[in-house]
Parts: structure tokens; C-alpha cells; sequence
């Protein structure tokens, strides 16, 4: 008789031959009533709604929304298959978002189809699916967004509602940019006779300085008799000078947050001390809390990390070749490479001290601390050499986030404008805020992104003489939170706000044990 461990075995094989033909959506006539008792009742598979069902780890913290947001996708892909076939399509302003680069999770996604009944379906975590009854015949081309159908871009403008130049201003301008010429959109405008979004269009591209794609818009519809009337739909003008030459929309979206984050930042901070004459006592301040900040940043990361620890390894008393046992730790890895990036972070800050550029110098040297941060994990095989190589290659996804950062694709061009922003930037409270969010809202690599954006903003916080600031591990989920509410709703100001207030206690000289009551 099979035991109970080789009979979940045998479950867990089937589940296998599912996740290996790339379902994700797990429908409970895929295992056999006995196969799906296994794995739900040992944790391997979840129910998301009735008879549907996803993969999860076994040891998954009750609340722990990874997996589902993690498979959200794919899930909606075969569901939404599965009962609508090819006749339905996520709604026009949601298609506009995801074609502007925010992938985020939305906590209700809009479905468009003949076959709805304006159902509201909950699903984990907040979600929910609301299916509207509605014709889409006139969307002549549909796109595919990790398997769901949408709205293809022009079509995703033009057929969205008039609030999105208000309430979703980033997303739309960033839209409109990838526009390579008014033939994309006419083609729809006339058509289907649309002049009163003709002229929001026209207005909206004005807006963006873009006149020759806004008079294509307004002479040709005016010429085949349209009556348009062009109006700015937008509240704000764009202060942006727009790359017509610039089809990324992740490039274009980070341009807009920037500039339209910077002010609330500014009013959030105490005013920018300077870089002090006395620069010796300067460094030996950030050198006196780096056990604290080794701590808390690594905590936070959640290493499991002792002060001890991290005295032992910057006294020289650790050794990897000689201490088996220090040789397999990973949190002791993590520690030493925490020493030996501060260090360089240290040498960086040493440059800008001496009045070079702060974005120049972290553009140079950001690669330095990153291999210093995990080349004692390569050193003892923990990790491979060629996860030193630099930028991710693959999709990465955050543990309880609705952001997914941006793609592989998009990185480098994210990054090579966030230097270009950082030098630019006159603020040192921006620099630093801003800085810090772009990098961990791009993830640019495979791990240790909390960390580097932490040593971003520090050094960012030097350059305007601010003191190095620690956030500490107790105000974890606030943090997180700020993070979060950053890079889903674009708001940064919580975010703002939390940094500003440890700088400020900071600058009073307040011992980091009263910040986490």
C-alpha cells in the first residue's frame, strides 16, 4: 500500500504536467476529485472562485498574496476563455493603462462582452472581475496582453471615456506619445464619424506639443465635413518636452511621475542643510552607523542578521575559507556583502563630497556596489558568477505587490534615462526620493533592489548634506505600504512623507529607537 507521502507525490506529478504545459488557471475538472483534496488539503493549490483553482507554495503565509498576484494573468486568460472564447476584451481605459506600461494588478478588471450580465465576480485579495454587457463589433483589431484580449492602442484611445485626461493624466499622455502618426487614429475617427473626440484629441495633442499629429487630426476630419471643435481635455499643460523619436512607453511614464512627483516631495522635506565644510566628521558620521543601517536595511530584506554578525564580519574575524559553518550561511554572505557595498557606497560618497555630480557618480558606480554586494555569495557557490553580469534578462515580481515592474525589455532604457534624471535634478530631497522609487519600481535586477535603492537614496541624501538616514526594520509594512501606494496609484506622497519624517528626526539628532514607537 502507498504511503501518504509517495500518494501526495503522485498528486503532485499531475500537478506537474499542468504548471508544465503552461496552465495556470487550474479548472477543477483538470485532477481527479481525490488529486485536488491532496494538494489543497497540503497547500500546493488554492481556490481562487468555484471550481477554479491556482498553484501555491505549501508554505505560503495565510495572507501572503504572491502567488495570486503573481498569476492573476494567467488565471484571467484561461477563466475568461473559458467562458467568453474570443468574444470579450478588457475595457478601453484599462487597456490604455496597460499599453502605457502600468502592469499593475487592478483591483477590479473590466471585462466588455455580448455575453455579460453585469456580474461582479470576487476574487482573492481585493480582486474582482466585472463583466458588462456590451457590444465590442466596432474594435476592428484586439491585442493580447499576457493571454487576455484588449483594446489595440488607437483603439484604447479613442474609445476611452473623457475622464481618463483627468484621472488617468500619466497614463494618457504616455498613450498618446506612442502614436507614430494620425493615420493610427483617423483611420477609427472617421469611420466612425467620432468628432467630439476628434477634437478632445486634437486639444490633447496641442497639449503635448505635438501640432502636426493634432492638425492631421483637425484638417482631415474637417475636410470630409466632421464638425471639430478642438478643446484641451487635459487640466494641466505638459511641461514635458516629448522625444517624438521615443517609443517606450515605460521612458515616457517615468519622465511624467518625475516631474509630476518632484513638487510634492519638495513640500514634504526639511530644508536642504548643504554639504558641511567639515567633511571628515561628515564621513565618520555615516561610517559610525553602519552596524544600525546594516542591520535594518538586511532585517528588512529579512536576513536573519545579528549586530554580532555584522560586527564579527567588519572586524576581519569572519572567515569564509577557515568556518564551515560561516562558509554556508547566506545571511552571513548577505552580511559581508552589505560591508563590502557600503564600503564602495562610501567611496562614491567621497567624489561627491568633493563637489562631483551626484547622478554622475552613481551612474559610474552603482555596478561596483552591486558585485560587492553579492560576490561573497558567488565566492562560496551560493549564487552563479554570471548573476554578477549585471541587469535582469528575465520577469521579475514582488512578494505582495500589485506592481509588476517593468519588463526586461524596458530596463535599460529606464535606467539610462534615471541617471540622465538624477543628474539634472537641482533637489537632493528629490534625487533621493524619486531615485530611490524608480529604481525598485524597475527592479533592474534579479535581488538585492531594496538595498541598492536604499544606498541610492542615501548617497542622494549626502549630496544635499542631509544626514544618512536608516529606515528601520520595525516600520517595515509602512514602508512597503508607501512603496506601494508609489507604484499602483502614483501616489507618492505617503512615501514622501515617510522618508522626510526619519531625515527630520534625523537632522534633531533623535536616537532611531524613538522613530518606531
Amino acid at each position: 500500500m502507498a504511503t501518504p507521502g509517495e500518494k501526495l507525490a503522485e498528486s503532485l506529478e499531475k500537478l506537474k504536467e499542468l504548471q508544465d504545459s503552461g496552465i495556470v488557471a487550474i479548472k477543477a475538472s483538470d485532477l481527479s476529485r481525490v488529486h485536488k483534496t491532496r494538494l489543497i488539503n497540503n497547500g500546493f493549490i488554492r481556490e481562487v472562485i468555484k471550481g477554479w483553482y491556482i498553484s501555491s507554495p505549501h508554505d505560503e503565509l495565510q495572507g501572503d498574496s504572491t502567488s495570486w498576484f503573481t498569476s492573476f494573468w494567467g488565471f484571467c486568460s484561461r477563466y475568461l476563455d473559458d467562458r467568453y472564447g474570443k468574444d470579450y476584451c478588457i475595457s478601453a481605459e484599462q487597456s490604455l493603462k496597460l499599453h502605457s506600461g502600468d502592469n499593475s494588478v487592478p483591483r477590479q478588471l473590466i471585462i466588455r462582452s455580448p455575453k455579460g450580465n453585469n456580474s461582479l465576480t470576487k476574487l482573492l485579495y481585493g480582486t474582482s472581475l466585472l463583466v458588462i454587457k456590451s457590444p465590442i463589433s466596432e474594435i476592428s483589431e484586439k491585442d493580447i496582453y499576457n493571454g487576455v484580449r484588449i483594446f489595440n492602442l488607437p483603439s484604447s484611445i479613442v474609445y476611452s471615456s473623457p475622464s481618463i485626461y483627468s484621472k488617468q493624466a500619466i497614463d494618457t499622455r504616455t498613450a498618446l506619445m506612442m502614436i507614430r502618426d494620425s493615420s493610427e487614429l483617423l483611420s477609427i475617427l472617421l469611420d466612425g464619424g467620432h468628432s467630439t473626440i476628434a477634437s478632445r484629441l486634437v486639444g490633447a495633442y496641442r497639449n503635448l506639443g505635438q501640432n502636426k499629429i493634432a492638425d492631421d487630426i483637425l484638417k482631415t476630419m474637417k475636410s470630409v465635413g466632421y464638425d471639430v471643435r478642438e478643446k484641451d481635455p487635459f487640466t494641466e499643460q505638459s511641461s514635458i518636452i516629448f522625444d517624438t523619436r521615443e517609443r517606450s512607453p515605460y521612458v515616457n511614464r517615468i519622465k511624467l511621475m518625475w516631474n509630476e512627483m518632484r513638487n510634492i516631495v519638495i513640500d514634504a522635506f526639511p530644508k536642504e542643510p548643504g554639504i558641511p565644510e567639515d567633511t571628515i566628521t561628515y564621513m565618520k558620521t555615516i561610517e559610525d552607523i553602519y552596524v544600525t543601517d546594516a542591520y535594518h536595511s538586511l532585517s528588512i530584506e529579512k536576513y536573519i542578521v545579528s549586530p554580532q554578525l555584522i560586527e564579527k564580519v567588519k572586524s576581519g574575524t569572519w572567515e569564509s575559507d577557515n568556518n564551515e559553518e560561516d562558509s554556508k550561511q547566506k545571511d552571513a554572505m548577505a552580511a559581508r556583502g552589505y560591508w563590502q557595498a557600503f564600503n564602495s557606497v562610501k567611496g562614491s560618497i567621497s567624489h561627491i563630497l568633493k563637489g562631483e555630480n551626484s547622478g554622475s557618480v552613481v551612474n559610474r558606480d552603482h555596478g561596483d556596489w552591486y558585485r560587492e554586494l553579492f560576490v561573497p555569495s558567488v565566492t562560496i557557490g551560493l549564487l552563479k558568477a554570471s548573476d554578477l553580469a549585471g541587469y535582469r534578462n528575465n520577469q521579475v515580481y514582488i512578494g505582495q505587490s500589485m506592481h509588476t515592474p517593468i519588463n526586461k525589455d524596458g530596463v535599460r532604457d529606464v535606467m539610462s534615462l534615471l541617471f540622465k534624471l538624477l543628474e539634472e535634478e537641482e533637489r537632493a530631497c528629490v534625487r533621493a526620493v524619486l531615485g530611490h522609487f524608480v529604481f525598485v519600481y524597475t527592479h533592474l535586477y534579479m535581488d538585492g533592489n531594496g538595498r541598492m535603492g536604499r544606498f541610492l537614496m542615501n548617497t542622494m541624501l549626502v549630496s544635499g548634506g542631509y544626514p544618512w538616514t536608516v529606515i528601520p526594520v520595525e516600520t517595515r509594512k509602512q514602508y512597503m505600504n508607501a512603496l506601494e501606494s508609489a507604484s499602483v496609484d502614483q501616489n507618492i506622497k505617503p512615501f514622501a512623507e515617510f522618508i522626510a519624517n526619519l531625515v527630520q528626526a534625523g537632522l534633531k539628532g533623535e536616537p532611531l529607537a524613538t522613530l518606531t514607537k
